[in-house]
């Protein structure tokens, strides 16, 4: 079994240095699965014959992570398409059945940003501190019942040097590793 799922999505992985940097570092870890949904679902359109195996592996997993770039404040179209079709079915169609078993999962986000740190405070270029601009997904996240943590942001993306981006990635691996020692499953407590 997975015991940290993480789903990447990222509109033009091929493309990407700060997201593949982190996705390799957290490939890595024991315990870890790392699925990049774009190439799962490159049209985005089987996402709803597939929601039940979506389903079944956010299930199976004892810890879930969305890793996204953040674009015009909101994650990637085919996180949202994801939302609909696997979270919708489990909250609102199957919430007994599969929405149920999610209740209590540590959840949370990893970010890049294309703005510094700076950008994302009150008064900011962006207006709003990052987690406000998240807010929707912790909403999402207590809608679900899973139990929010603090997200990995990394700002400035787009600015960083491949060293600065080899610490970024080190700093993630060792932010996921704290993070599952901190949400052991109640099982593993004991």
């Amino acid at each position: 079994m997975t015991q940290t799922l993480i789903l990447l999505f990222h509109p033009d992985f091929s493309r990407s240095h700060a997201n593949a940097a982190l996705a390799r570092a957290a490939a890595l870890l024991p315990g870890t699965e790392v699925v990049d949904m774009q190439a799962r679902f490159p049209d985005g359109l089987d996402m709803a014959r597939d929601a039940e195996a979506e389903a079944a592996r956010l299930i199976a997993a004892e810890r879930l992570v969305l890793q996204f770039p953040l674009h015009w404040y909101a994650p990637p179209p085919l996180l949202q398409s994801w939302q609909a079709a696997v979270l919708t079915r489990m909250m609102y169609l199957l919430s007994d059945t599969e929405g149920a078993r999610l209740a209590g999962k540590p959840f949370r986000l990893a970010v890049t940003t294309g703005g510094t740190a700076d950008a994302y405070r009150d008064g900011g270029r962006n207006l709003f501190p990052i987690t406000e601009i998240l807010a929707p997904l912790r909403a999402t996240a207590n809608r679900c019942g899973l139990t929010w943590s603090r997200p990995f942001v990394l700002h400035d993306a787009d600015g960083l040097s491949e060293g600065q981006l080899e610490a970024a990635a080190r700093n993630y691996a060792a932010d996921l590793t704290a993070w599952q020692a901190e949400s052991l499953p109640v099982s593993a407590e004991a």
